[in-house]
């Protein structure tokens, strides 16, 4: 019976250890990236209620460099 658990325990140590992380890491990414792009559309949504061109502008820019910033993650997954 004592030989029984450890050979089961083994095996399941064995099934563990075989395990790779790239999916957590895969959805860590995919994660940020999302993230980025609801930002992005929060800025763009500020730049469309921003009350001047200069305020607009700036929002519109950091919003184009979330979504650079969301591609580049999500290439990272890829």
């Amino acid at each position: 019976m004592k030989k029984v658990l450890i050979v089961a325990a083994a095996t399941g140590l064995m099934s563990l250890a075989a395990c790779e992380t790239a999916p957590t890491a895969n959805n860590t990414a995919e994660n940020v990236a999302e993230a980025l792009e609801e930002s992005a559309d929060n800025m763009e949504m500020m730049a469309d209620n921003a009350t001047n061109e200069v305020a607009e502008d700036a929002l519109e820019n950091a919003a184009d460099n979330m979504e650079e910033a969301a591609d580049a993650a999500g290439n990272a997954v890829e």
